[in-house]
C-alpha cells in the first residue's frame, strides 16, 4: 500500500539528505577563510560566510512562515554560474554579494564591484531618461525585465506615474502592432488552433499546479483598441501580468501568459512576410469554441489552483467566455469587470461625497460597446449586492449607441444591449439620437463616456448635465486622449469647478482640483491577488462588489474637496492589498476559498484572520517585494521547486 507524503514531509526529507551532504563536506558554515574548493563543494551555502551558521537554522530558514507564498527569510536556488545569470527571476547582476559570488560560481563572470539595489535603480533610471521616444524606452524596458525581474520592477515602482505609459497603454499598443519585426526573445506560452491536441504539451513546459498561480490569455482580437493583433496579443498578456506583479504583487515566476493563435483578420499581417503567426482568417465558430474547451480543460487539469484572467478578446467571445467558464476556474475579464469594478468605485466614492444613494442613481453610458456595457453589468451587480433586484437595477441606467438611446423596438441590438434597452413608449416625442435631450429627460446622476467619439461632451451636454445636477460626475473616457468625448479644463470651465471627473487617460489638475483616472490597475490586481490567496473555486458578483466598496472607501475626496475621485498611483501596491484583502474576506464568507484546506509548508493548515487589519498583514506578508533577498544554494528537489527560473 502506497504511503501519501504531504508537501511538507517532502520538504523534510529532502532538505535532510542536504543538509547530510553538508554535513559529509563541511562540519560547519563555511568560514572567509575557507578556500574556494570547499565551498562550491557544498550542497547548501549559507550566504552569510562570515557568521556560522548551524545546519538546523539554515533548514529552518528555508522554511516559509505562514503560506507556500511567505516572502520571509532567504531564497533557494538551485542554479549557478551562467544559468543564474540568465534567470531573472534570480539574477542580481552586480548586486551579488562576494560571499555569494564564491557560493555560486560566479566570481569571475562579475565585475569586482559590488552595487545596492538602490545604485542599479538610479544607473537604469538615467539609461532610461537617455532614450528619446517611449517606443525605444519601452524596448529597454522588456530587455531588463528579462534580465533581472527584481531590478524592473523596482525601479518602475519608483518612478510608476512617467513609466506606466511606457509598460502598457498606450506605448504598448505600438509594441505589439510591431511584434513581429521587433521580436527577440520569445515570452509566454504559443497555443495554436492547427495542433489543438497539444495544448497541454505546450502548456507542461510551465510544470503543473504548484508552480503557476496566474494566467493571462488573450486571442489578440481586441488589442488596447488598436484591434485584431493576432499573436502579437502573447505581449498584452506579458503586460498585463507585469501589472498583476508590480501593483499586485503576485510573483512574477509564478505567473503564464498564454496567446490562442487562432489566426487574424488585420489584412496588414496576413500580407506581411514576417508576420510570426498563423496566416489565415481569424477562426470562428464551433472550431473556436472547441479550441476553447481544450484550453480550459487543460489548465483545469494541470493548473486547477490557478486564477484565469482573460484578456482583450473580441465583443462576440470575451462576454461569453466570462460566463462560460467561469464556474469551472477562478476566472476574471479585466475589460467587462475591472473596467466596470474602477468605474463603480468612482461612482461610489462620488455617492458617499455628495452623501447620495446609490439605489437613487441613474446612470447614462454614452457608446454600449464591449466596454459600456461592462459598465453597466458592474453597476447593476453592485447594486444588486446593496439590495436591489436586476431588474430595478437596469432600470436606473440608460445606454446610447451610433443609433442614439437603445430602445426595445430596435432589432439589431446585441442580447445584452436589449438588457438595458428603453420602453418606446417612455421616449414619444423626444429626439433619442440627441445626447442633450435625453440628459433634458433622465437627469442623470452620471454620465458615462465609451464612445471614442471625440468631443461629443459639449459644453451644451455638460451644462444640461449642471444643470439637473449641482455636482455632476462625468466620465469622459474613451482612449487614448485624442478620443475623449470632453477634456477636463473645459468639463471645470462649464460647471464651476463643480464636477467630479475621472477619465481614461491621465491629466494635469485643474485649477488645483486632481482628475483621477479610472485606471484598471486599481481593481484588477487586487482582485487578482485576493482569488490567488483565498483559493477560491470562483469569483462571484459579491467578491468584486467587495472590491469597489473596498476601493471606494480609499477615495482621499473626502479628507479635501480638490482631491481626485481615487487614490494616487503611487499607493497602488497598498490599494491592492486593501482590495484583495476585501476580496479574500468575501470569498470565506461565501464559502468558495478553499485556502484553510492548503497545508502549511510547517506542517497543519493555514488559517486565515477574519479581521481586516489582521488579514491585510496576511496578505502583505504573501505579496512578492522587488528587493534582493539572500540566496541559499540547494540541489533541485522537483516536489519543491518550480520549473519558473
Amino acid at each position: 500500500m502506497l504511503k501519501t507524503i504531504s508537501r511538507s514531509q517532502v520538504r523534510e526529507t529532502a532538505l535532510r539528505q542536504l543538509s547530510l551532504r553538508w554535513a559529509s563536506s563541511t562540519t560547519t558554515a563555511t568560514s572567509s577563510s575557507s578556500s574556494p574548493s570547499t565551498q562550491t563543494n557544498t550542497s547548501i551555502h549559507t550566504h552569510t560566510i562570515k557568521t556560522p551558521v548551524g545546519i538546523k537554522a539554515a533548514i529552518a530558514s528555508l522554511k516559509p512562515k505562514t503560506t507556500r507564498l511567505s516572502n520571509e527569510g532567504p531564497i533557494e536556488c538551485d542554479l549557478e554560474g551562467f544559468q543564474l545569470l540568465n534567470s531573472p527571476i534570480y539574477n542580481k547582476g552586480s548586486a551579488f554579494t562576494k560571499e555569494e559570488r564564491q557560493a555560486f560560481k560566479l566570481s569571475g563572470l562579475l565585475p569586482s564591484q559590488t552595487n545596492t539595489l538602490d545604485e542599479q535603480v538610479e544607473r537604469a533610471y538615467t539609461q532610461f531618461s537617455y532614450l528619446k521616444t517611449p517606443l525605444a524606452k519601452n524596448d529597454f524596458c522588456t530587455s531588463m525585465r528579462i534580465q533581472n525581474k527584481v531590478l524592473y520592477y523596482e525601479l518602475v515602482r519608483r518612478h510608476i506615474r512617467e513609466m506606466l505609459p511606457i509598460i502598457y497603454t498606450p506605448t504598448e499598443g505600438d509594441a505589439i502592432a510591431a511584434y513581429s519585426h521587433r521580436f527577440r526573445k520569445p515570452e509566454g506560452c504559443f497555443l495554436d488552433i492547427t495542433e489543438p491536441d497539444t495544448i497541454d504539451e505546450r502548456l507542461s513546459v510551465y510544470g503543473e499546479d504548484k508552480d503557476i498561480d496566474y494566467i493571462v490569455v488573450s486571442d489578440g482580437e481586441g488589442i488596447l483598441g488598436i484591434g485584431d493583433q493576432g499573436v502579437g496579443g502573447i505581449r498584452i498578456a506579458i503586460a498585463k501580468l507585469g501589472l498583476m506583479t508590480l501593483c499586485g504583487g503576485i510573483h512574477p515566476g509564478r505567473v503564464l501568459p498564454v496567446v490562442l493563435d487562432v489566426g487574424t483578420n488585420n489584412e496588414q499581417l496576413l500580407n506581411d512576410d514576417l508576420y510570426m503567426g498563423n496566416k489565415f482568417p481569424r477562426v470562428r465558430g464551433e472550431e473556436y469554441w472547441s479550441f476553447v474547451d481544450k484550453f480550459i480543460t487543460a489548465v483545469k487539469t494541470r493548473f486547477p489552483s490557478a486564477v484565469l484572467h482573460y484578456e482583450d478578446f473580441g465583443v462576440t467571445t470575451g462576454r461569453d467566455m466570462l460566463y462560460k467558464y467561469r464556474e469551472d476556474l477562478p476566472s476574471f475579464n479585466d475589460d467587462i469587470q475591472g473596467t466596470g469594478a474602477v468605474v463603480m468605485a468612482s461612482i461610489t466614492a462620488g455617492l458617499q461625497y455628495t452623501n447620495k444613494n446609490l439605489l437613487d442613481t441613474k446612470v447614462l453610458i454614452y457608446g454600449a460597446g464591449s466596454a459600456g456595457l461592462g459598465i453597466a453589468d458592474q453597476i447593476v451587480n453592485h447594486m444588486v449586492s446593496h439590495g436591489a433586484t436586476p431588474e430595478q437595477a437596469r432600470a436606473q441606467i440608460h445606454t446610447m449607441d451610433r443609433r442614439g438611446l437603445i430602445l426595445q423596438s430596435y432589432e439589431d441590438s446585441t442580447p445584452t444591449q436589449k438588457l438595458y434597452a428603453d420602453p418606446d413608449a417612455e421616449w414619444e416625442g423626444v429626439n433619442t439620437k440627441s445626447l442633450v435631450e435625453v440628459i433634458e429627460k433622465v437627469k442623470p446622476t452620471v454620465l458615462v463616456g465609451c464612445s471614442t467619439q471625440a468631443g461629443a461632451f459639449t459644453e451644451e451636454v455638460v451644462k444640461t448635465m449642471y444643470k439637473h445636477n449641482p455636482q455632476p460626475m462625468i466620465f469622459p473616457l474613451s482612449n487614448p486622449t485624442r478620443l475623449h468625448e470632453a477634456f477636463p479644463v473645459d468639463i471645470m470651465k462649464w460647471t464651476d469647478n463643480n464636477a467630479l471627473i475621472a477619465t481614461g487617460s491621465p491629466f494635469q489638475p485643474v485649477d488645483g482640483f486632481t482628475i483621477s483616472e479610472n485606471n484598471n490597475c486599481f481593481t484588477f490586481p487586487g482582485i487578482g491577488l485576493g482569488a490567488v490567496l483565498s483559493r477560491c473555486t470562483t469569483i462571484s458578483d459579491k467578491m468584486v462588489s467587495a472590491a469597489v466598496d473596498q476601493l471606494a472607501s480609499l477615495s482621499p475626496k473626502m479628507e479635501n474637496p480638490k482631491n481626485g475621485l481615487l487614490p494616487k498611483l503611487e499607493e497602488i501596491d497598498e490599494v491592492s492589498a486593501k482590495v484583495a484583502t476585501a476580496v479574500i474576506l468575501q470569498s470565506l464568507k461565501e464559502g468558495t476559498a478553499r485556502v484553510e484546506s492548503e497545508e502549511k509548508p510547517n506542517g497543519g493548515f493555514v488559517q486565515v484572520p477574519r479581521e481586516f487589519n489582521q488579514c491585510l498583514k496576511w496578505v502583505q506578508s504573501q505579496m512578492w517585494k522587488p528587493i534582493y533577498r539572500p540566496l541559499v544554494k540547494v540541489e533541485h528537489v522537483p516536489e519543491i521547486h518550480t520549473f519558473q527560473v
